[in-house]
């Protein structure tokens, strides 16, 4: 198999893959190659040095609020309106929903790809409302529907790979120290339900790749039992799970992870080498707490537009 042949299956979707075979494994080359490419930038983004990681200012203690000067404290506190927004202000404070710094440690391009994710989520998102409008017709007889089913398509394709990097990473920084066990678990969730959302996309397609996989899916989903509610040859059924219902379990998913997030912090730097039974317990209270060390500046509105940009340019027509 040459160069150019390897090539041509990975930019070529309409002609057939070859397949590597080993034991029960068969994989597509394709896919393989893929893969492969998404372990060296997982490798580059921990090992290339991050750019103007430079040190902005210690965390300073902010000073305690007067109670008898807050406004908010002269209110009925037996209200539940009272009750809800002093919860929100003390659980989720506003500079930590939109910050503008990051501990040190952030400066590392492997903690890029939970930004780029959602970039990726973004413009996922706004091309499917843009077909949803379009309809079946529009995204493969239109220019314009065709170079938005393809903006679609790729902007997935990016999600996913994004996705699964950013999970590598806090799988092995051990995310769900101090606390952040709930929010490894919304990662996951995510994950698992972008598959299924995933699927569901391909067989909205209204094409012969969209029947030929419902046809062979539709046996192992009534194996199970679902397919009496779950019906793969049903297009209105599966078109309504992929642009309502799963998108809305999805971007619920991921906005509690992100408020958790921000709430419980990023995770702090793994401490190597061996502890005792006291210094173990002083680490897990340690990284329970809020980092005080070092911190950088972090602009996330600029972050996140030249993520959606780089999306937006990844574009390829299938």
């Amino acid at each position: 198999m040459n160069f150019y042949r390897i090539i041509g299956s990975l930019i070529n979707l309409n002609r057939p893959d070859h397949y590597f075979h080993w034991s029960f494994v068969s994989i597509s080359l394709a896919n393989l190659i893929i893969i492969a490419i998404m372990l060296v930038i997982f490798g580059l983004a921990i090992i290339l040095p991050f750019p103007k990681a430079k040190l902005f200012r210690e965390r300073s203690e902010t000073l305690p609020t007067n109670p008898d000067l807050d406004p908010l404290e002269n209110q009925n506190k037996k209200m539940l309106t009272y009750r809800l927004r002093h919860f929100l202000i003390r659980t989720i404070p506003i500079k930590n929903l939109i910050p503008d710094e990051q501990p040190m440690y952030v400066a590392s391009w492997i903690y890029v790809f939970g930004v780029a994710t959602l970039a990726a989520l973004f413009v996922v998102i706004v091309s499917g409302m843009i077909l949803a409008i379009g309809g079946v017709n529009w995204w493969h007889e239109s220019s314009v529907g065709h170079f938005v089913n393809s903006l679609h398509l790729w902007g997935v394709e990016l999600f996913m790979a994004f996705m699964v990097i950013h999970l590598w990473g806090k799988f092995w920084m051990s995310a769900w120290r101090g606390k952040r066990a709930l929010t490894w678990m919304t990662g996951v969730a995510a994950f698992a339900v972008s598959v299924l959302e995933a699927f569901t996309g391909y067989l909205s397609q209204q094409n012969f790749d969209s029947q030929w996989i419902s046809t062979n899916g539709k046996d192992a989903i009534n194996a199970t039992g679902l397919g009496s509610f779950f019906n793969l040859m049903n297009f209105g059924q599966m078109i309504t799970w992929h642009i309502i219902l799963i998108p809305l379990a999805l971007v619920f998913i991921v906005a509690l992870h992100i408020i958790l997030v921000r709430v419980r912090g990023v995770t702090h730097p793994v401490i190597k080498g061996k502890h005792n039974k006291e210094s173990k317990i002083y680490l897990k209270k340690l990284e329970s707490s809020k980092w005080k060390g070092p911190t950088r500046k972090y602009d996330i509105i600029k972050e996140g537009t030249i993520a959606t940009i780089i999306v937006i340019l990844g574009y390829r027509s299938p």
